[in-house]
């Protein structure tokens, strides 16, 4: 059995959107969406900072779809596009998808986005792994953990790409594994944890 994971550290997270980006050109994320976001805890614009000057305080949340143990997207999917893989990844069939956006409504995490219009790049072109399927209008993207690089070994790009290395992907049925071992001895966190989804994303400092 696998079942992937990924534990991200707060304290080493500087802010610097390097995730984003990377997730969305391997990924063919179109013009004016993002699957991973960098929000800033406690302000409500992209680092701001909170408090008084001069006592002010900024810290990051990343954020892009918590892979749940207990999926609430999927419940409410009524044709079974979204579903939770043999490793453990919550993905979308893209194919089954009739762009209801329940799913978008049942997430308490609000990290799913809609193709509206027919995809657009700045481009003018696709980009990124050539194995990323192609999206178009009227279906739900995310987050999928990079399942192409995933599921040939390689790490997601989020991680492979973050300068501050605030990022740790692996299995956590693997009890050698990083993950494995961080969530032992470390102190770890869910986002929402009252929601009962149980994400396979944990938060540490």
């Amino acid at each position: 059995m696998t079942k992937l994971a990924l534990a991200i550290n707060t304290d080493r997270c500087v802010g610097c959107h390097t995730c984003a980006v990377a997730c969305k050109m391997s990924n063919n994320v179109p013009d004016g969406m993002l699957w991973n976001r960098v929000l800033t805890e406690g302000a409500d614009v992209i680092d701001g900072a909170v408090g008084t000057y001069p006592h002010l305080s900024r810290g990051y949340l990343p954020l892009a779809c918590q892979h749940c143990e207990n999926p609430a997207c999927m419940k409410v999917c009524p044709t079974h596009a979204t579903y939770k893989d043999d490793q453990g990844r919550v993905e979308i069939d893209y194919d089954k998808c009739i762009g209801c956006r329940m799913c978008m409504a049942a997430c308490p995490y609000n990290v799913r986005v809609f193709n509206w219009i027919e995809p657009e790049r700045a481009a003018g072109h696709s980009y990124g792994e050539a194995a990323v399927p192609e999206r178009g209008r009227g279906v739900m993207e995310k987050c999928t953990l990079c399942s192409e690089r995933t599921d040939r070994g390689d790490l997601p790009m989020c991680v492979s790409c973050c300068p501050a290395r605030a990022r740790v992907f692996g299995d956590l049925d693997d009890p050698e594994s990083e993950i494995s071992m961080l969530l032992r001895t470390r102190k770890v966190r869910h986002l929402l944890e009252e929601k009962g989804t149980h994400p396979q994303v944990f938060y540490y400092e």
